[in-house]
């Protein structure tokens, strides 16, 4: 079993506020100039270091026919999280055991980590909870591979409780043990579908907020699943967090709030690559504490995405989009201030039609593309370096030359 390698951090706070790179755009109402400078203090120099781990985890609601476009079947979707592990760790030049799966449309966003990654010189730790299929790669095991992806969230049951309760003590004690700023990221196919239901059993009305892997999120199909789940659950008022995964979660959810509780608590700040899930993981992580000790929480995490997802349902006359309203709606509801951040990484003059296709709302985040593609930014990288540079890989994966 792999470990995690932690080493103590030398960040010193008081360097002078530099702002945002070209492209990039802070959100929400933790946006400030002087919190914007206060989360990314840490970020900025690439000699200062952190640590990236990725969490693989499965859930049958990936199975249900029409909820997600991580695959373009419920077969290939078991495993789908394997496959972009594989591509961000070895690069589209090497040889891989698990190809990716068919998509609609578009690539991997693990091209993107890959890439950035490579940038940054970081390299990822993946760790893995509830596959089908075991990795063929060195990981970090969270738990008896047999015990599997959890269920529907649509049965009430998704998870055991006691499962539930060691994975959030496993995350924990990772955490705790950090000494240096962490980079979590996530791929789990189903996994808005289950973020939707958790924030919803907390008691947050977040239907219309919810995006996913598909151009055209599934709405109905996600609120239907919702709906069961909660009836067949019967959480009733202020239900425990752990109580709300176990009805109605995925794997990567009590593991990764275990690990934001436990990295806030050894003070290391946190950055959380993704949308959806990662605002339900800050959710349960809220809900699980003393109101008066959240704010302090947040002021160390702060959300990095891509702007695909960040601009998504934004509307003309300038209002919020989706994502923006939603860790909104979560600060509000548990009295905090949330901070979002999206890279500038854009591909409308990529050469490859795979990659135009994220402009088209074909493919939007996963696997960390965009609080990496965003950490490339601080550290120096162009949007145009980060293109060339993708494009560059798509190149290698498809084995053909560039014309």
């Amino acid at each position: 079993m792999a470990s995690l390698p932690w080493t103590p951090s030398n960040f010193k706070p008081g360097s002078p506020l530099r702002g945002l790179p070209l492209g990039c755009k802070a959100f929400g109402a933790g946006a400030s100039p002087a919190a914007q400078e206060r989360w990314l203090m840490p970020w900025r120099d690439g000699g200062l270091g952190f640590s990236l781990l990725l969490v693989l985890a499965g859930t049958r609601t990936a199975e249900v026919e029409g909820i997600s476009a991580a695959g373009a079947t419920s077969a290939a979707r078991r495993y789908t999280a394997v496959a972009d592990a594989e591509l961000l760790l070895k690069g589209p030049d090497r040889p891989r055991l698990c190809s990716l799966p068919p998509l609609p449309a578009g690539i991997s966003p693990a091209l993107i980590s890959y890439v950035a990654a490579r940038w940054i010189g970081v390299d990822p730790l993946v760790a893995a909870v509830g596959l089908t299929l075991s990795p063929p790669f060195p990981h970090l095991r969270l738990e008896a591979p047999g015990m599997g992806p959890a269920a529907c969230l649509s049965t009430g049951e998704a998870m055991g409780l006691s499962r539930v309760h060691a994975l959030w003590q496993r995350g924990f004690c990772l955490g705790r043990g950090l000494r240096r700023p962490l980079v979590l990221a996530e791929c789990v196919p189903g996994g808005t579908t289950t973020a939707q239901a958790v924030l919803t059993g907390l008691g947050l009305q977040v239907a219309d907020l919810i995006s996913g892997s598909a151009r055209q999120a599934p709405m109905v199909l996600k609120q239907e699943l919702v709906d069961r789940g909660l009836s067949q659950a019967a959480l009733g008022c202020n239900p425990p967090p752990q109580r709300v995964i176990a009805a109605l979660g995925d794997p990567f959810q009590p593991v990764a709030v275990g690990l934001l509780l436990g990295a806030r608590e050894a003070g290391q700040p946190v950055m959380l690559g993704g949308g959806s899930q990662m605002v339900a993981v800050l959710a349960l992580a809220l809900a699980a504490m003393e109101p008066s000790h959240r704010q302090d929480m947040v002021d160390g995490i702060v959300l990095g995405t891509t702007s695909w997802l960040a601009e998504e349902a934004k509307r003309s006359d300038g209002r919020p989009g989706a994502l923006e309203c939603l860790i909104d709606c979560v600060g509000e509801f548990f009295g905090v201030r949330l901070l979002g951040l999206a890279t500038g990484l854009r591909f409308h003059n990529s050469q490859y039609r795979a990659l135009q296709d994220y402009e088209l709302g074909y493919v939007k985040e996963g696997v960390g593309a965009g609080a990496l593609a965003l950490l490339a930014q601080l550290q120096g990288a162009s949007c145009e370096q980060l293109l060339e540079a993708c494009d560059q890989a798509m190149n290698q994966l498809l084995g053909t030359s560039c014309s």
